[in-house]
């Protein structure tokens, strides 16, 4: 879909436990600033967590091409880190870092309800995962910002909060399905 939204999913190849994402939250920053330069998206949503992130992103009309996007922010944060990681004899043969999965996943935004649910499901994630006690309190977030425009109140998704009129632990079960 050409010009589309979309939301991604993109996971380190070693998971648990590891907090490079966050540990270098500023490189990744760094990375993605000049790979939007260079290959232009919209930023509608990112959370950063320790060993994956989740985002949904607006191609510029006309344009479709999310594939190389990721390559290049995966290959520029890959090589502005030294290698410390386990790699396998294939990812030595092929040249390549240890640090992320191969693939990511993506899902292609089909209306405005499908859009808020994953919007939702970006911020909500930190406490999805039990990183934070609410939202606000994880700083590797677009939430922030939807806060500073009026789009959420800051306590959303807080403890004891609902979400949609569900209960939290009902919203959380419910996202994405």
């Amino acid at each position: 879909m050409a010009g589309g939204t979309y939301f991604f999913t993109v996971n380190l190849l070693e998971r648990y436990p590891n907090d490079l994402l966050v540990r270098h939250i500023d490189l990744l920053r760094s990375v993605v600033t000049k790979v939007r330069q260079k290959r232009p998206f919209h930023i509608d949503a990112w959370v950063v967590l320790p060993d994956h992130l989740h985002c949904v992103w607006t191609l510029p009309p006309g344009d479709d091409d999310f594939s190389n996007r990721w390559r290049l922010i995966k290959q520029r944060f890959s090589k502005a880190l030294p290698i410390t990681e386990r790699r396998s004899k294939v990812r030595i043969a092929c040249g390549e870092r240890g640090l992320w999965q191969r693939r990511f996943w993506e899902h292609v935004i089909r209306d405005d309800r499908d859009y808020a649910t994953h919007i939702d499901y970006c911020h909500i994630n930190p406490l999805k995962h039990g990183y934070v006690q609410q939202v606000a309190d994880w700083p590797y977030s677009t939430f922030h910002r939807y806060v500073e425009r009026g789009l959420y109140p800051l306590h959303w998704a807080g403890k004891g909060e609902t979400t949609d009129g569900l209960e939290l632990e009902e919203y959380r079960d419910n996202c994405l399905r």
